[in-house]
């Protein structure tokens, strides 16, 4: 869940958003290191003005100077390329809904069950147990550890489907649809946002998503 004293990720609850952060945290620390190491040479450089008249050059050095860098380049490559094709991977879905967005809230439409459509509005009375503005009057209940299909579309402008803590987003087009696909490895209530510029109340349509084990997610659809 989202905090305002939150400076990393959110907790991840799909296993693509766990690949993600990884990398994440990989790569920040192949960035510091490189960052740490090029700072201190210019501090010693600008602190101390010593020189070696008889050095002239060093093959060892410019090799080694000339290769790490390549090494380092694909230490982050070959890792991102991964992640990318696990991100792209298509499987078949155990569940697939369809999500509309309008201005400003959204529609939804279990494709399995064909009598479960909803639209789901920010919530006006806002708990103080939940983020502001994230809280929806609906939500979108979704077992664990099944393979969801997202299908996004919208009927009037652009508008984006996002959940950070499940490391999806896909834009919602008129007229186009765009997928997403992803797995729930935890039960929780998850929240996200419309992430693009769709309007004056672009900010008021949240997305309110609850995962529950399959024995709750069938007494959910059966009560409905």
């Amino acid at each position: 869940m989202p905090t305002w004293s939150a400076v990393f990720f959110q907790d991840s609850s799909s296993p693509f958003m766990e690949q993600l952060t990884y990398f994440h945290d990989f790569t920040m620390a192949v960035l510091t290191l490189i960052t740490t190491l090029v700072g201190t040479s210019l501090v010693f450089i600008s602190a101390y003005d010593l020189s070696n008249r008889y050095l002239l050059q060093d093959q060892m050095i410019e090799m080694i100077w000339t290769v790490s860098p390549v090494i380092i380049l694909l230490s982050i490559a070959l890792p991102s390329l991964q992640v990318l094709y696990l991100l792209d991977d298509p499987f078949n879905p155990s569940l697939s809904i369809k999500t509309i967005g309008h201005q400003w809230y959204w529609s939804y439409e279990y494709s399995d069950f064909p009598e479960i459509e909803f639209d789901s509005y920010m919530d006006s009375d806002q708990p103080n147990d939940l983020p502001r503005l994230l809280n929806a009057d609906n939500s979108v209940v979704l077992p664990t550890n099944t393979q969801v299909r997202v299908i996004a579309t919208a009927a009037d402008v652009i508008h984006a489907w996002t959940v950070p803590s499940l490391g999806v987003k896909a834009d919602a087009v008129p007229g186009r649809l765009n997928q997403l696909m992803f797995l729930l490895s935890r039960p929780g209530m998850f929240f996200g946002q419309c992430s693009e510029i769709c309007g004056a109340n672009h900010s008021f349509m949240p997305i309110k998503l609850e995962s529950c084990p399959m024995v709750n997610f069938i007494s959910w659809i059966s009560s409905r």
